[in-house]
């Protein structure tokens, strides 16, 4: 391994772990997503970004470092390496990096504009049953998915930089750029089930990151990664069912959508008949406080 290969990977993984650190403080997003605040929105691109980085940038090494591996050759062939060259060299990896690392912005603010948002204002006023369903539904639906072969040619190419590169390859800043979408786009072909069910199970928690970015890692880098990929769907089917079935309680994970008392709705109270009691409450409460001293009950 060359001194560029070492520089890359210690790079990559310093990203990570700097982007893990950044994620420990990451604000509450269960209060972001609940509407379409700008100040908010940004907020929650700065901490999905670092919780990308943090999951994707380890698996993605192999990817870079094949990179860096032939663009260094097809440079030497061409001319002797000067420091312009190696700028140009340097730059168009991290425009490669950069640009993978954007598709995966973009997948995050689709999933808080088209899905957190307004499944938050809709859970909102639905029973722990509909919940379930629908929590069971995702994740049945992500287990599926698991075994397309969509998901498998995804796979292939992200666990091959070989195949990758024959397939995608093109010279120059604007190759670095379309090859950098490209390897995204597969990864997100392989991993987008991962995030949905992020949203589903409690946003950005380190619990969850965690778990996926070592299924991320599995899957990618073993040549037979396909297999922790199905293994996990298995497990995602039978959590579905079990949800659906009303076997497993998966609320307390879905708090974002139902910050009401699970007890209540297991009891078969609506919403507006919790709305209604504590407003009662509330002027039982008033009324003994207008009471003259010793005469409140």
């Amino acid at each position: 391994m060359n001194k560029p290969q070492k520089i890359i990977i210690v790079s990559l993984l310093f990203t990570a772990a700097l982007s893990w650190y950044f994620s420990t403080m990451q604000p509450d997003m269960m209060n972001i997503m609940i509407g379409y605040n700008p100040t908010l929105i940004s907020l929650f691109i700065a901490s999905w970004t670092a919780g990308m980085a943090a999951m994707m940038f380890p698996a993605i090494i192999p990817m870079v470092v094949f990179y860096n591996k032939l663009i260094t050759n097809k440079q030497s062939e061409l001319f002797a390496v000067t420091i312009h060259t190696r700028f140009s060299h340097t730059f168009n990896i991290v425009l490669f990096v950069g640009m993978y690392l954007i598709i995966w912005v973009l997948t995050g603010l689709g999933l808080l504009l088209g899905w957190s948002v307004p499944m938050n204002f809709l859970m909102n006023n639905h029973s722990n049953n509909d919940v379930a369903i629908l929590f069971g539904s995702i994740l049945i639906l992500s287990g599926i998915y698991q075994f397309t072969p969509i998901k498998n040619k995804c796979i292939g190419y992200c666990e091959s930089p070989l195949s990758f590169f024959m397939k995608r390859w093109k010279s120059g800043t604007a190759g670095a750029i379309s090859m950098g979408a490209y390897h995204g786009l597969y990864c997100l072909g392989c991993c987008w089930p991962y995030f949905l069910i992020m949203v589903a199970l409690g946003w950005m928690s380190l619990v969850l990151m965690s778990l996926f970015a070592a299924i991320i890692f599995g899957e990618k880098m073993w040549k037979k990664g396909i297999w922790v990929a199905r293994c996990f769907g298995i497990a995602l089917i039978i959590l579905g069912v079990s949800s659906i079935l009303g076997l497993i309680i998966p609320y307390d994970s879905m708090m974002f959508f139902h910050t009401e008392s699970n007890t209540a709705d297991n009891m078969g109270i609506s919403q507006n008949e919790k709305n209604h009691g504590l407003n009662e409450s509330k002027s039982e409460i008033g009324k003994k406080a207008d009471m003259p001293r010793g005469m409140n009950m």
